[in-house]
């Protein structure tokens, strides 16, 4: 990543990261001396957070706290940073949330829920954020997918389709934004051990019975999704196993896709 002109480190922001793929995520760039402004609505998780990466290396760390499920916030956030005179190099767009269940069972608010924060509120980060770095004439993207986005799942159907969305937006600002000096990353990893995964597991003791090969290391997770980030790499897919299914989806016939997803999906119900 390019240097501004005193040689410092980037300027990196991550979305939700208090926890899971962000927190580790935030690690990766701070073990490397980046300063790092972390986001999330747990203000206490990201203090605690924001201290250790200070302790352990030295790093600068700054915390602004905020939902970016409401409308105005990603921009709210972005005057903030104008108003410290904080450029921001590097955007992580790992905060999101997941629903488990079948659709109608949901409801429209769940729903809604997953779309305000997966959809909307990456959606405003990215236009609060990215014309900057244009401008600038260099910056990196990294959004946080998942597997979901190349199939169908029935039992998360709001979520995979939010984060199909992720997947096209990122390929297709990563075509547009081609020659700027601005890359954009998808990172689509597959079912992680994080606290959302516990959060499912709770509501679904199927869930808490997947095989442990099936089931990713954060850490491992995230060190692959800064490595892709920091060479501007379009999309990356952690995992032999993951890989494989998403290579095989991406072949395979649209009916027949959906019908092996379906299968798999409806077990999980």
């Amino acid at each position: 990543m390019r240097a501004d002109a005193a040689g410092a480190r980037s300027t990196v922001l991550v979305t939700g990261a208090s926890s899971g793929i962000g927190e580790a995520l935030a690690r990766c760039f701070a073990r490397d001396g980046h300063r790092l402004v972390l986001v999330a609505r747990r203000e206490a998780k990201l203090h605690a957070l924001a201290k250790t990466l200070r302790d352990e290396h030295g790093t600068r760390v700054d915390v602004l706290p905020a939902d970016l499920a409401r409308p105005g916030a990603a921009a709210a956030l972005a005057a903030s940073l104008r108003r410290r005179r904080c450029a921001i190099d590097v955007l992580v767009n790992n905060a999101g949330v997941l629903e488990q269940g079948k659709f109608i069972g949901l409801g429209a608010r769940r729903a809604q829920q997953v779309i305000d924060l997966n959809v909307s509120g990456l959606t405003a980060m990215l236009a609060a954020f990215v014309p900057a770095m244009v401008r600038r004439g260099h910056g990196r993207v990294l959004n946080v997918a998942s597997i979901s986005a190349f199939a169908p799942v029935p039992g998360l159907a709001t979520y995979a389709a939010s984060k199909a969305y992720v997947l096209s937006l990122t390929e297709s600002l990563a075509e547009e934004l081609r020659g700027t000096g601005v890359t954009v990353t998808a990172l689509c990893p597959g079912i992680t051990a994080t606290a959302m995964l516990d959060r499912a597991a709770q509501g679904n003791a199927r869930v808490a019975q997947l095989p442990g090969l099936l089931v990713g290391d954060v850490q491992a997770v995230a060190a692959e999704g800064y490595r892709a980030c920091m060479a501007g790499e379009v999309v990356t897919v952690p995992g032999l196993l993951n890989r494989a299914a998403t290579m095989a989806g991406r072949a395979a016939p649209k009916w027949l896709l959906r019908r092996i997803a379906g299968a798999m999906g409806r077990r999980m119900l």
